[in-house]
C-alpha cells in the first residue's frame, strides 16, 4: 500500500469494531490475528508494517493489548473519537452478555448449580494454560524464571495490592540491572511505516499526549483519596478497576489477582470468591476482550438499575487508562521503543506478571474451585481440549459447563 488512507468516520470505525467484537473469540493473540485480517487485508486501513509497529506499542503498555491496538487503529482512521468508536464496538457485545449474566446470577440462586461449578473449573484450566504459555516466552531463562517464582511467593505472602505492586517494581529494577546491555532487547526499526500510514502528529499532538499522561497520573492519585473521603462503594469499585487497568501487564488474565485482592471478601461492596470465579469462567465463553469481566463485577455488586450503573462505571474505569496511556505514548513511541533500558525493565516486569498469575491460579482460583477428584478430572479434560486439541476457549468452557451440570 503506497498511499495514506483517507480519513474515516466514527460510525465506520464503530461498525467495523462491532463486527470484530461479535466474532473475535480466543483471547488477545487471536484478536490480533482477527484485526490483521480485517484492518490490513480486507479494509486496507494500514500497512503490514504499521500494524506490526502498533502491535509492538500495545504490547509495551499496560492494559488490554488487543483493545489498545483497536484504539490505535481507530485514532489513525478517525482521530481521537475513533479510539472511542473502536473500543465501544469491540467491547459492547461481551460487556452486555456479562452484565446479563451478573443480573441473572444475582437475582436467581444459581451459585450452587453444577454448570456454574463447571465454569469455575474452566477458569482453572484457562489460567493454568495462560501461566504455562506465558512462562515459555516471558520467563524462559534462569534469571526471569527466578523472578517469576519470587513474584509468585510475594503475591501469596504479602496481603492486598502491595502483593502485586511490590514484585512488579522489584522485578522492573532487577530487569533494568540485568538486561540493560543485553542484545535480547534489541533496537527496533524506524517507524517509517506508521508515520507514512497514520500521521499521528495530526491527531495526537505532544500537548495532548502530555495532558493525557497527566490525567492518567492524577486519576491514579485522586481516586483512592476520594474513596477515603467519601466512603462510596461505587468510587471504590472504580478505583480498583482503574488501578487494575493502569498497572497490569500481560493481558486480561493478569487482572485477576489485583481485582480479587480488593473486591473479594466479606462486608459491604464485597463479592464472594465463588461469585468472582464464576464470572471469570463465564467471560471465557464470550468474544471480545477479557477486561469486560469488569462489567460482570460491577453488575454483581449491585441490584436493579444500580447494577447497570456499577457495570458501566467499572467498565469505563478499567479501560480509561488504556486510552490515556495510548494517547500519551503515540507521539513518543519511536524514542521509547529504541530505548534498551526501558525494554530491559519491561523484561523484568513481564517475568513478574507470570509469577503474579501463578499466584492467582493457586489463590483464589484453585482453592475455590477444585475441591474433589471429579473437579480435578474436569480441569484436566478442559486443559486437554485447549492445549492438546487446540479447541477455542468458548468450546472448552461449554464442555466444562455441561460436564458440571451432568456430573456435579
Amino acid at each position: 500500500m503506497n498511499e495514506k488512507p483517507s480519513r474515516g468516520t466514527f460510525g465506520e470505525v464503530f461498525l467495523t469494531a462491532l463486527k470484530l467484537g461479535l466474532t473475535s473469540f480466543g483471547g488477545p493473540t487471536a484478536h490480533i490475528g482477527y484485526f490483521r485480517d480485517e484492518y490490513v487485508n480486507r479494509r486496507r486501513w494500514l500497512s503490514e508494517g504499521a500494524f506490526a509497529d502498533l502491535t509492538a506499542l500495545c504490547q509495551f503498555l499496560p492494559g488490554p493489548a488487543s483493545s489498545q491496538l483497536g484504539m490505535a487503529i481507530g485514532i489513525g482512521r478517525a482521530g481521537l473519537p475513533g479510539a472511542l468508536a473502536a473500543w465501544l464496538g469491540f467491547s459492547l457485545p461481551s460487556a452486555l452478555v456479562m452484565l446479563f449474566f451478573a443480573f441473572a446470577a444475582t437475582n436467581v440462586d444459581v451459585y450452587n448449580a453444577g454448570w456454574l461449578q463447571g465454569l469455575k473449573l474452566a477458569a482453572v484450566a484457562v489460567v493454568a494454560l495462560a501461566v504455562w504459555s506465558m512462562s515459555r516466552t516471558l520467563a524462559p531463562d534462569l534469571p526471569r524464571a527466578t523472578m517469576a517464582i519470587g513474584a509468585a511467593g510475594a503475591a501469596l505472602l504479602i496481603p492486598g495490592a502491595a502483593g502485586q505492586l511490590l514484585p512488579l517494581v522489584v522485578c522492573a529494577i532487577t530487569g533494568f540491572l540485568l538486561f540493560r546491555s543485553s542484545k535480547n532487547t534489541g533496537a527496533a526499526a524506524p517507524l517509517q511505516e506508521v508515520e507514512k500510514d497514520f500521521a499521528f502528529n495530526l491527531y495526537v499532538s505532544k500537548k495532548t499526549a502530555l495532558l493525557s499522561v497527566l490525567s492518567f497520573v492524577l486519576l491514579l492519585i485522586l481516586l483512592p483519596t476520594a474513596v477515603q473521603v467519601l466512603d462510596s462503594p461505587l468510587l471504590s469499585l472504580m478505583d480498583s478497576a482503574y488501578r487494575a487497568g493502569s498497572l497490569v501487564f500481560g493481558g486480561g488474565h493478569v487482572i485477576l489477582p489485583m481485582l480479587e485482592s480488593e473486591l473479594v471478601g466479606t462486608g459491604s461492596g464485597k463479592l464472594s470468591a465463588e461469585t468472582f470465579t464464576a464470572g471469570y469462567g463465564a467471560v471465557q465463553a464470550v468474544p471480545g476482550p477479557l477486561f469486560t469481566f469488569a462489567a460482570y463485577l460491577g453488575g454483581a455488586m449491585a441490584g436493579g438499575v444500580q447494577s447497570v450503573i456499577y457495570s458501566v462505571a467499572a467498565l469505563a474505569a478499567i479501560f480509561l487508562p488504556s486510552y490515556l496511556l495510548l494517547a500519551g505514548a503515540l507521539p513518543f513511541w519511536q524514542a521509547i521503543r529504541r530505548n534498551q533500558r526501558a525494554q530491559a525493565a519491561l523484561m523484568g516486569i513481564n517475568a513478574a506478571v507470570v509469577g503474579i498469575l501463578l499466584a492467582a491460579l493457586y489463590d483464589p482460583i484453585w482453592q475455590d474451585a477444585v475441591t474433589s477428584t471429579s473437579h480435578f478430572v474436569i480441569v484436566l479434560l478442559v486443559f486437554m481440549l485447549l492445549h492438546v486439541w487446540k479447541r477455542q476457549p468458548w468450546e472448552a468452557v461449554l464442555f466444562s459447563a455441561i460436564a458440571g451440570w451432568l456430573v456435579l
